[in-house]
């Protein structure tokens, strides 16, 4: 009855780690047999090294692909696993308790309380009910108010630690050349480019205890930039979730975005210039039901492009967000809304095209027939995503990533870049809510 709890943690490079570190690392009545990885191409086949793992661990914690789950429960003696990763159907995470126990161990889910630190600083988070609802356009706009107040703001990015994790402790972002030096993925870049564009310093890693230590210094307000539809690491003073009425319903069928919505002391509810007003009605009509004390932001997020008029009758290829199209599971984004609004003759489809590992993104991801996901997990994958565009039979690549993939890619076709950012459609409110609680 005493004998420790052998457990695995279900995670993928981000989550899992923030969790062991804050939770799982020091408790004598566990030992960590090791980590499970999902929804990251190439994360699996890792060790998180014992240079962070600690001295329990000498030899540090493998991590291995969840497609093994049940074996390696069976193998290993396991009696309990805890998921710590985001942006998943409820009835999947189901699927997975049921796996589990079926298998003979337990299955937990973290709660907020044991997960975030507590900050010396003001902490306004932003979070979302699914991946690509608008977080990262949110935050800008918050921080922008932030520095009309005459506050010094520092970024703290979920984590995406897909390189040597010892490298990645805690990384500190102020200029684009720091976006080479830490080696950043596409997925990265995405995040973090338009925030130094912005003059905001950004910080992301592995280790959030000392990350938030380090932008303590600096910051006279923590702005936590949520990741897929995650809860916060750090415990905020503001917490804020997007929701996206292009995905009506999804806000109460995601773990853990659902959660988000009902801890949320304000609700965006963002894209209502190109939502339908059936998935807007839906959206509100779920966010009162469940959180009926939050204050309602309606927002729109416009649509920039310089050279619209090259769009017009023209064969397009549309790049959009990775994340956003595959485990966020839309089928469009801002650069298929865009070509349809300009008056593309046609919207090719990209898959007859794909390269290498993009094939098995659309075999793994079917509901992306009219879309290429900017892939770019590792530099293979880069140059795939490269060929896949170059070899499309288009006009025109219309890029509707948050960064200019024209920096990264040598693209041989004619490319335009959308860009989008938050608009109040009653300006104000997200200033008023700001202001609560930063003085």
């Amino acid at each position: 009855m005493n004998a420790p709890h052998r457990l695995i943690i279900l995670g993928a490079a981000g989550r899992d780690f923030h969790d062991f570190n804050v939770y799982w690392k020091n408790r004598d009545d566990v030992e960590v047999i090791c980590f499970t990885a999902a929804q990251i191409p190439d994360i699996d086949g890792r060790t998180y090294p014992s240079e962070l793992s600690g001295p329990r661990y000498p030899d540090g914690i493998p991590i291995y692909a969840e497609e093994e789950l049940k074996g390696l429960i069976k193998e290993h003696r396991v009696n309990l696993c805890s998921m710590s990763y985001s942006d998943t159907a409820h009835i999947n995470v189901m699927h997975k308790v049921s796996l589990v126990n079926a298998a003979g161990a337990n299955f937990m889910l973290l709660g907020t309380d044991a997960t975030m630190i507590a900050s010396m600083k003001p902490v306004i988070a932003v979070c979302a009910v699914r991946t690509g609802c608008g977080k990262s356009q949110t935050t800008r706009a918050i921080a922008k108010i932030l520095k009309s107040m005459g506050k010094k703001t520092v970024a703290v990015r979920h984590p995406m630690p897909y390189g040597d994790l010892r490298e990645q402790v805690c990384q500190r972002f102020e200029k684009l050349t720091d976006l080479d030096h830490h080696k950043c993925t596409i997925e990265e870049r995405e995040e973090y480019e338009l925030h130094i564009e912005a003059g905001n310093v950004v910080y992301a890693g592995v280790d959030y205890q000392r990350i938030l230590s380090e932008a303590e210094k600096e910051a006279d307000v923590i702005l936590w930039d949520g990741g897929n539809n995650d809860t916060p690491f750090f415990k905020p003073d503001l917490y804020i979730t997007v929701v996206d009425p292009h995905r009506p319903g999804h806000e109460l069928a995601y773990y853990p975005g659902e959660t988000n919505l009902r801890a949320s002391d304000a609700v965006i509810v963002n894209k209502m210039d190109t939502a339908e007003q059936a998935g807007i009605d839906v959206v509100l009509s779920n966010v009162r039901a469940v959180n009926p004390d939050a204050e309602i932001i309606e927002c729109n997020s416009p649509l920039t492009i310089d050279g619209a008029s090259h769009i017009k009758g023209k064969r397009v290829l549309c790049v959009e967000d990775g994340p956003t199209v595959s485990h966020g599971e839309m089928p469009y984004g801002a650069a298929y809304v865009a070509a349809k609004q300009h008056g593309a003759a046609e919207i090719i489809d990209p898959r007859p095209f794909a390269a290498g590992s993009i094939k098995h993104t659309f075999e793994k991801y079917t509901h992306c027939e009219a879309v290429l996901p900017a892939m770019g997990y590792g530099a293979a994958q880069v140059r795939e995503l490269e060929k896949t565009i170059n070899d499309s039979n288009c006009d025109v690549v219309l890029i509707g990533t948050p960064i200019d993939l024209g920096r990264m890619l040598n693209i041989e076709k004619p490319h335009l870049r959308i860009g989008y950012e938050l608009e109040e459609r009653n300006p104000g409110q997200l200033e008023k809510a700001v202001r609560k609680v930063v003085g």
